[in-house]
């Protein structure tokens, strides 16, 4: 079972422009979602430890502990979504059920890093309230990367169906 989420850029990037069936789409979907909730991360670090309630210190240490959740998640998704999409690519010589069950599968994961993109887009809007304001062109960033993500996976989803 290859990691992608282990390898550097380069390697990750030269496997995804080579002509093998994955990663693909669905993968590279998931990576650009770990990138901008690493944005909110890295926005929420920089925003804790700043004059503010104690209140408002709790809710970005929450943000940051559930975009790290979030991100590790999406890392992990980056494999599995390459491992869905080689069980259609080999479902194709099987049954129709197979390939049903195969196809089936291969929309979870999409489906997955949708929930957690919107999921991650949701804790942007208290860091552009209460975060650090040097930083608001990162979330924007973030946002940006987000919506990439869902967008790019739900054209997998409609791939798959």
């Amino acid at each position: 079972m290859t990691q992608y989420k282990t390898y550097s850029i380069s390697k990750y990037l030269d496997c995804l422009s080579s002509k093998d069936p994955a990663p693909g789409g669905g993968s590279a979907a998931a990576l650009v979602s770990a990138t901008g909730t690493s944005l909110v991360s890295m926005v929420a670090q920089y925003s804790v430890g700043r004059k503010q309630s104690k209140a408002v210190e709790a809710k970005i240490k929450k943000i940051l502990k559930e975009s790290d959740k979030i991100r590790k998640r999406l890392l992990i998704l980056i494999d599995l979504d390459a491992q869905a999409y080689l069980e259609v690519v080999k479902a194709r010589k099987k049954t129709l059920a197979q390939q049903e069950k195969a196809k089936k599968k291969a929309c979870d994961v999409p489906m997955e890093i949708c929930r957690l993109s919107y999921a991650a887009i949701q804790l942007t809007p208290f860091l552009v309230e209460k975060g650090n304001p040097y930083l608001l062109s990162d979330v924007k960033c973030a946002i940006e990367m987000l919506l990439a993500g869902f967008q790019s996976a739900i054209a997998n989803i409609e791939a798959n169906q």
